[in-house]
């Protein structure tokens, strides 16, 4: 049985509200018709956590990632109060990453200055290209001047720890238009980059109306181009989509791919939780903001215990990610199951060429990488 009090703990804290819903995006976010209740969604959150303090069995948080939405639409004093009010029911590790999501169109130096003051030590700037063609096409509300002010303002504030977000395969787009963004980052000093490439998810407006993508072969070409640009930069792709310079990698993400646990609050978020007897369950709150605040008819919308059957899906689907793989330790203590339920499939991986061993940890190759769903289809349980 595992044992789920030394399991590292997060938080996920969903703020719902944006200034326009971005065309691409399929997060359960809304646009904003009023004034944020600002006091009332604090009220509500903690109100919801105060229900699933038994999850916590004990232990440290070890990160808070703050995402949306727009986290960066509430203010400082608004978290001010809410981690003044998480400290009084959470123990927080004396080195916890707090992340906080922020949009270009909806930033000044004067609130990342404020944020920093407030506990928060690490920010995800939403900057998704410089080219101003491609910022109209994804509706987005900001400039590249606002992406670079943003990320200058972030410097000085103190803030060493961020993350640059950028797209590639876009409307029509070259591999000098992806790389130019990518070097324009870099230049910039970020330290991280989430570098993906854009996929048209249903219920949005792309899907309606689909963008002219680039064909497959330029995709690779771009692909490939990115990461030697980032790799000769001193960029690690330490997981599918990230990059990051030494020490840099973010905490927060690392624990998700784990398969580590992490509470949640706010309007439609999810939690992965493992619980003292050893099942391990997955939650939703409810979507809508006004259901959220009015609690109606209750803040959990949805509560499923993962089968034991499904776990090593469940745990391949995040560990495969990762450049640097997962140990059979780690793979054991996350799952509670015997590494033979797995070790035959791996051991038939390494021969094809698309999982290598090294250092006690076992990762995808570039092949594999590129093989990845048809990987992890092999552990859908039988």
């Amino acid at each position: 049985m595992t044992d789920s009090t030394q399991l590292p703990l997060s938080l996920y804290v969903h703020i719902p509200w944006c200034v326009r819903k971005c065309p691409y995006c399929d997060f359960n976010s809304h646009e904003q018709k009023s004034e944020l209740p600002e006091q009332a969604y604090i009220e509500a959150m903690l109100e919801d956590l105060d229900q699933d303090l038994g999850f916590i069995q004990n232990r440290e948080l070890q990160s808070i990632f703050i995402g949306g939405g727009t986290p960066s639409l509430f203010s400082p004093s608004a978290y001010q109060t809410l981690f003044a009010e998480l400290r009084k029911r959470l123990k927080f590790a004396d080195d916890i990453e707090i992340t906080l999501e922020a949009n270009p169109g909806t930033v000044e130096q004067a609130r990342f200055n404020a944020y920093r003051q407030v506990g928060i030590n690490r920010l995800s700037i939403g900057v998704q290209s410089f080219d101003p063609a491609q910022l109209k096409k994804l509706g987005r509300i900001h400039n590249s001047d606002d992406a670079l002010r943003a990320i200058a303002c972030a410097q000085n504030a103190g803030f060493d720890n961020f993350n640059v977000d950028l797209m590639h395969g876009l409307n029509d787009q070259t591999k000098e238009d992806a790389l130019r963004d990518l070097e324009i980052a870099i230049d910039a000093g970020a330290p991280h980059i989430s570098w993906y490439q854009l996929t048209i998810e249903p219920n949005t407006e792309f899907f309606k109306r689909p963008p002219t993508l680039p064909i497959e072969t330029e995709m690779h070409r771009i692909q490939s181009a990115g990461f030697e640009t980032l790799s000769a930069a001193n960029f690690s792709r330490y997981e599918v989509s990230a990059f990051a310079k030494p020490n840099h990698q973010s905490r927060h993400n690392l624990n998700y791919w784990q398969f580590g646990d992490y509470l949640a609050i706010g309007a439609g978020a999810h939690g992965k939780i493992t619980q003292a007897q050893g099942d391990v369950i997955r939650y939703q709150k409810t979507r809508k903001p006004e259901d959220y605040l009015s609690r109606a008819p209750s803040r959990t919308s949805k509560t499923e215990t993962i089968a034991q059957a499904d776990l090593p899906l469940e745990f391949m689907m995040n560990a495969l990610r990762l450049q640097q793989g997962f140990s059979a330790a780690l793979f054991t203590a996350r799952t509670a199951l015997p590494w033979s339920t797995i070790a035959n499939k791996l051991e038939r991986f390494i021969a094809d060429g698309l999982i290598q061993y090294q250092d006690n940890n076992y990762s995808p190759t570039a092949r594999g990488y590129d093989m990845l769903d048809s990987v992890l289809a092999e552990f859908l349980p039988e």
